[in-house]
């Protein structure tokens, strides 16, 4: 699908987390169509090497972002081979566990939030000496629509989520002065494996059909329907373009107007 207009981003020197399948490689793709330089990472080696024959201009980098080590490693090589930094879209994610508070794991909690929150600050805070170098600089957090309401069994994301935006307010606050624009994405529920997936097993925790709870989600969203990776991905791009040039701090949300989640 064909972005309508130009963005002026051609150069553009673009970060973009789990960036190998869905909301990630359809914004890499985004901005390589308005001819961005795209470095990708992912911890899906199969999917990174698959981008050889499907993407083969997207640079890519096998990363696990909650691994502070390899994080370092990672702005080492991006940078060295874009020259620098202009955007930073911190996508990488997981979906944590399904289930009341009291029965959850706790290592699943902790991984959830050491992937989902962690892994941002850890990638924000290498990558903002080389955005005040920018004159076009922005970061784009991926929270969700269980950053903006509660989300019964799904305590461990839902959190997560809402750390997102407290952390993007925080840093477009920090930052601003350095020109540096930072602004949370909110999705609502992206049609794909990963939402099949999360309806399968909130079906299995409720005892439910999955076609209940997918007809409950949808219902809940005014325009009645799943949004695309590629809705997501034109707003990232939009708010990283000079056409964005004066917003910053807020919470995006993409949802085809949610208004409770199930």
């Amino acid at each position: 699908m064909s972005l309508p207009m130009s963005f002026d981003l051609k150069g553009a020197r673009v970060l973009i987390t789990a960036g190998a399948s869905g909301i990630g490689l359809a914004t890499a793709r985004a901005f390589a169509q308005e001819g961005a330089r795209v470095h990708v990472c992912d911890i899906d080696q199969t999917a990174l090497e698959a981008l050889g024959t499907t993407d083969a201009t997207l640079e890519r980098s096998a990363c696990d972002v909650s691994d502070r080590v390899a994080v370092a490693h990672l702005f080492q090589e991006v940078t060295g081979s874009l020259g620098g930094l202009d955007v930073l879209v911190n996508n990488a994610g997981i979906a944590g566990p399904t289930g009341r508070c009291e029965d959850l794991d706790p290592e699943a909690w902790d991984q959830t939030l050491a992937i989902n929150i962690t892994g941002q600050f850890n990638c924000a805070r290498l990558a903002i000496p080389h955005l005040r170098l920018s004159r076009n600089a922005s970061i784009a957090n991926l929270s969700s629509a269980a950053g903006r309401f509660g989300f019964a069994l799904r305590t461990p994301y839902s959190a997560s989520k809402w750390a997102v935006i407290g952390f993007t307010k925080s840093l477009s606050i920090e930052l601003g002065g350095d020109g540096i624009r930072v602004n949370a994405i909110c999705p609502g529920s992206v049609a794909g494996p990963r939402i099949d997936s999360v309806i399968a097993n909130k079906a299995a925790a409720r005892g439910v059909a999955p076609e209940v709870i997918r007809n409950e989600l949808v219902n809940k969203a005014s325009l009645k329907r799943l949004i695309s990776a590629e809705d997501v991905a034109h707003a990232i791009v939009f708010l990283a373009s000079p056409l964005a040039a004066n917003i910053s701090g807020h919470a995006l949300p993409i949802d085809g107007d949610t208004q409770a989640l199930v």
